[in-house]
């Protein structure tokens, strides 16, 4: 197949680049290298998809108006996964104007170019921080969502409305899938596995929020990916033309659309967390506790009801096997 994936040289859409060029489909990869983080670990992760024959890089930024139509209109894909975002919970704090130009018009954009040149599957990312201020666990995809807590959740939210009009309105077959806590090997240096891993080693005090407490349903990368690639498989059917799965379906009943969590339903206490982080490591850590910042959310849990029955089965890599491979990755990217 031909796949177009936005955001190419960030951690998920490297990863499913990979997978997907594994497989020997024909990948073209976009990406803006944005410098919310280190650009030099996504020139990195490019250069690795590059020794693929069947990848093509591109660099250009979502928002511009009428790449993305141009793109596709040359590359012709069957599928679109769109993964390209300006990402982060409390950098929206900082820099708000960045989520409207890559999640609103960047995502308006790639819509556009969809409907112009129509695929057979579009498949967006979105986050568990959509749930907001939801305070029954699980999160299941048949939830309200309307108290997103922080500028990033809103776009997310944002995208997957204007996802699911454009697919009435245009027959788009489009599944839009919330993240849970993605971490692994070639991972984004502004998350806590990250940042708190550099710091072991460097011997210096790490910040602690909730005392420990608060919990995340960490997914590891290579289960997501694989995840996503499975639903690729499963364009939700025209309305009229297809029965749910099961109570737990989002399938709109005007829209050939969908919801679907992926994690993997296990919630882990950030101090387990820690601590599976210092084994990995060998070494003890100090800790500096600190409130919860303004937006983030004290439990994530996904509901793993409709991605079990939708692709048959859920992420299952524990902490104690994914932890470790990321520390490995890190010794070995960074030399120490």
């Amino acid at each position: 197949m031909r796949i177009l994936v936005t955001g190419s040289a960030g951690f998920i859409g490297f990863h499913l680049s990979r997978l997907l060029l594994a497989e020997g489909h024909a990948v073209t990869g976009l990406d803006g290298f944005s410098d919310y983080y280190d650009i030099g670990l996504k020139r990195a992760r490019h250069a690795e998809l590059a020794r693929h024959p069947g990848f093509e890089a591109i660099e250009g930024r979502i928002e511009t108006p009428g790449l993305l139509r141009a793109l596709m209109a040359r590359t012709a894909p069957e599928i679109v996964v769109h993964l390209a975002a300006q990402a982060g919970v409390r950098y929206s704090l900082e820099n708000p104007q960045a989520y409207a130009d890559a999640n609103l018009m960047g995502s308006f954009q790639l819509l556009e170019a969809v409907r112009a040149h129509p695929v057979r599957h579009l498949l967006l990312a979105s986050t568990s921080s959509a749930y907001g201020g939801n305070t029954e666990l699980p999160f299941r995809e048949t939830d309200q969502a309307v108290s997103p807590l922080t500028l990033y959740a809103a776009s997310k939210l944002a995208m997957e409305a204007m996802a699911h009009s454009y697919s009435h309105l245009f027959a788009i077959p489009t599944t839009a899938f919330r993240f849970f806590t993605v971490y692994g090997p070639w991972g984004r240096p502004d998350m806590a596995l990250f940042l708190f891993t550099g710091k072991i080693l460097a011997g210096e005090p790490i910040e602690v929020f909730s005392g420990g407490s608060a919990e995340r349903d960490f997914t590891y990368v290579t289960d997501l990916v694989d995840a996503i690639r499975r639903l690729a498989d499963v364009p939700p059917p025209l309305p009229g033309t297809g029965a749910p799965v099961g109570a737990c379906d989002t399938l709109s009943s005007s829209a050939p659309y969908r919801l679907v969590n992926i994690g993997g339903g296990r919630p882990v206490r950030l101090d387990a967390m820690i601590a599976a982080l210092e084994a990995a490591l060998g070494r003890r850590v100090e800790r500096i506790l600190k409130p919860l910042p303004p937006g983030d959310v004290a439990r994530t849990h996904a509901s793993t009801e409709l991605l079990q029955a939708l692709i048959g089965r859920v992420p299952e890599t524990p902490i104690a096997t994914g932890i470790p491979a990321f520390v490995d990755w890190y010794r070995g990217y960074y030399g120490v």
